[in-house]
């Protein structure tokens, strides 16, 4: 579940200081926050493509529920720690899409991969039914 090393793939990379809020007792990042992390990293590496969930909703009528989220935890993060998420579109199927994600703890110059996952979501018409993505949205989700 490494990212791309190839340069033709476009990845999509945010930074996000950890808040105390998504510490556990013990200090470290929650476990089930990196699927937070994630749903960011994937939001804005749709938005990067001219594509929000608002306009998906509100527009196109299509919701885009996790049907599938995976994730391997490398390392800890703790409060304060500045990390970096790459997601990038790892499948685009006619009515799914997946992407992967990783994310990184930045220290000055160096950084250090701590988890690596991905989900994988279904794409739904208004009546919760399999639909196929909009032919302009997938143009937008391959460039």
């Amino acid at each position: 579940m490494t990212a791309p090393e190839d340069s033709s793939v476009p990845c999509h990379e945010i930074s996000l200081r950890v808040s105390y809020g998504d510490t556990d007792k013990a200090g470290v990042v929650y476990y089930a926050n990196y699927f937070r992390y994630f749903e960011r990293g994937r939001t804005e590496l749709l938005r990067s493509k001219g594509v929000s969930y608002r306009d998906l909703e509100i527009d196109h009528g299509i919701v885009m529920p996790v049907i599938e989220a995976n994730c391997r935890y490398l390392a800890p993060c703790r409060y304060d720690d500045l990390v970096v998420v790459r997601s990038w579109i790892s499948s685009l199927e006619s009515a799914s899409l997946s992407v992967r994600n990783d994310v990184f703890l930045q220290a000055g110059d160096d950084r250090s991969k701590v988890a690596e996952g991905f989900t994988r979501h279904a794409v739904l018409n208004a009546l919760w039914r399999p639909t196929r993505i909009p032919e302009d949205i997938r143009r937008r989700l391959e460039s």
